[in-house]
């Protein structure tokens, strides 16, 4: 693919599997260049984001703006997507992960344009594993870096984690035209440290995911039971504010709106 810069499949794939905790990869000048110079010129301002797309504000993901309409992206971000939603494309990382028949998912549930601002962070977690939109399991997160002149004091890392969180055992600076990715399950915990850069600097990358009918193809790791989740957040170790207080109250506040919610439903179905 005249996009992509030529990898060494057989090393990359030796350097997956040997990953630890989990199988996860770095690729530095993954894009042809000309094409992630368009593609970091298309992003939207951190104003005209808010207006595209979704912004969160919670304990563990604050000041996170989420754009996942294609509709809205400008012309180069619209060919990363169609790019990243390929046939072409999807069949190389089937070959490259040893996952068969991964489906890209053209909604981009979950993905799409992510900008982050100062103060913003992402605590560790593993994600949601099932999309109902596709009735598919999740298999594989792939993330493009679109910072040029990052600095190490303005965090915004993504770190990897053990299943218990208590070793890190990788941190990825976002720079430019990085891709990095796992193959999703139990086991793959992963955050982005808080962002500490000025307010005039957004950290901006470009998420897809993919997924297959079968949940037992290919890697899956320890501990999967066929159960279907959201996202699971965890606290990191030095958290211990965040775990004893900010997130069990965050979860009581989310469990209280699903139950309002769940009272409106059947209340209008007995009305009906």
């Amino acid at each position: 693919m005249e996009l992509i810069n030529p990898i060494d499949h057989e090393k990359f794939k030796k350097d997956l599997q040997s990953a630890e905790p989990f199988p996860y990869f770095c690729i530095d000048n993954f894009l042809d260049e000309d094409f992630a110079n368009d593609v970091y010129e298309a992003f939207p301002t951190y104003q005209e984001a808010q207006e595209l797309g979704q912004e969160f504000a919670a304990v563990n993901e604050k000041r996170k703006i989420q754009i996942t309409d294609s509709k809205k992206f400008a012309p180069a971000m619209k060919k990363l997507h169609d790019l990243f939603a390929s046939k072409e494309y999807t069949e190389m990382w089937s070959d490259l992960t040893g996952i068969p028949n991964l489906v890209a998912d053209p909604e981009l549930i979950g993905g799409g344009i992510h900008e982050t601002n100062s103060g913003g962070h992402l605590d560790v977690h593993v994600d949601f594993n099932y999309n109902e939109n596709n009735q598919m399991f999740r298999r594989l997160n792939i993330l493009i870096y679109f910072n040029k002149d990052w600095k190490e004091e303005y965090g915004g890392y993504l770190d990897v984690w053990d299943k218990d969180v208590k070793k890190c055992y990788g941190e990825f600076e976002p720079k430019f035209n990085r891709a990095c990715g796992f193959l999703t399950s139990e086991e793959s915990f992963h955050g982005v440290t808080p962002l500490t850069c000025p307010p005039h600097i957004m950290r901006k990358s470009f998420a897809t995911y993919f997924y297959t009918k079968d949940p037992s193809t290919g890697w899956t790791g320890e501990g999967w039971t066929g159960e279907k989740h959201s996202t699971i957040f965890r606290a990191r170790p030095d958290e211990w504010i965040k775990a004893g207080i900010q997130m069990p109250i965050e979860t009581g506040i989310r469990s209280t709106k699903k139950a309002i919610r769940s009272i409106k439903d059947t209340v209008k179905s007995i009305l009906k």
